[in-house]
């Protein structure tokens, strides 16, 4: 069976970006070490990738324009807008609870739930997240967009595994 992973850095005090949806404080400790970690090991079993527009916009956009980094799995970007795409980027209206059923139904790897915060609550609350990958970084923000929302009711969850690296702590988890 597929599994369902939301791998997503955050600071310590649970943000995913500034306020203005800015990534450039993402890091270690040293500029000089790795930030790569698990990351490599991760990727390199994902087969398709799901994302809200904002972060394809901001992929394409700022961060790697003209250099697409996922062209060795599917990514699906959750939108209900109709715009230029690249090649293996599929723009689609579907419910997460009806793409990760149809993508679950055909052979792959993992499925990565890239982000941003809006994406990740709606397969959370839909109950569609297998497992958990965190990487925390060791920054406190103190504001920004903030990865969980509030829930209705907790979410019980199993330390799968940790690791660290140039501050940074990786932790897994799934749900209980």
């Amino acid at each position: 069976m597929r599994d369902v992973v939301l791998f997503i850095a955050m600071s310590l005090d649970g943000y995913i970006a500034s306020p203005d949806g800015g990534i450039d404080w993402l890091g270690g400790e040293s500029a000089e070490a790795s930030d790569s970690g698990s990351y490599e090991r991760f990727i390199a079993g994902v087969s398709d990738i799901v994302m809200g527009y904002t972060t394809y916009h901001q992929l394409t956009t700022e961060l790697m324009p003209g250099a697409w980094p996922y062209d060795k799995q599917t990514t699906y970007v959750l939108t209900h807008r109709k715009a230029e795409q690249e090649a293996g980027v599929v723009l689609t209206d579907e419910s997460p609870a009806a793409l990760i059923a149809r993508l679950k139904a055909q052979p792959g790897g993992e499925i990565w739930i890239c982000g941003g915060a809006s994406v990740a609550n709606q397969f959370l609350r839909a109950g569609l997240i297998d497992r958990f990958h965190l990487n925390v970084m060791p920054t406190i923000r103190g504001s920004g967009i903030r990865l969980f929302d509030a829930l209705e009711q907790p979410l019980p969850l199993k330390l799968i595994s940790t690791e660290h690296y140039n501050g940074i702590v990786d932790l897994v988890y799934a749900p209980r």
